[in-house]
């Protein structure tokens, strides 16, 4: 249990820090939320919980895979911010469209036979 409350503080603190650390720079917090960390604090704690390596590399290439569509949030959202949309309809609208494009690559990738 300590270990679950351990990985939730951890995890909680990153979070926070890009929170905080946007206030100030936007540029710092975008370096600081575009990098890989949940990705890596994930690899590591299933490494840690199942000394897997083999889990630990599907986990990383599907990681490679769901990046690529994860981006087209990054790409609709300040387009919608620009117009008179409300920023939360603005989220949704961007999050659902993420959403459609990770289906959309689960889709593509397994007519191509890679296993996600």
């Amino acid at each position: 249990m300590a270990y679950l409350i351990f990985k939730t503080i951890i995890s909680a603190v990153i979070i926070v820090a890009v929170s905080e650390v946007s206030k100030r720079s936007s540029l710092l917090g975008a370096i600081l939320a575009s990098l890989p960390l949940v990705s890596y604090l994930g690899i590591i704690w299933l490494y840690i919980d199942t000394e897997s390596k083999t889990q630990v590399a599907q986990l990383s290439r599907n990681v490679f895979w769901m990046v690529i569509p994860s981006l087209s949030f990054f790409i609709v959202l300040p387009l919608l911010l620009k117009t008179e949309l409300n920023f939360y309809l603005s989220l949704a609208i961007s999050t659902v469209i993420m959403i459609a494009v990770y289906f959309g690559m689960v889709f593509i990738l397994h007519k191509f036979g890679v296993n996600v």
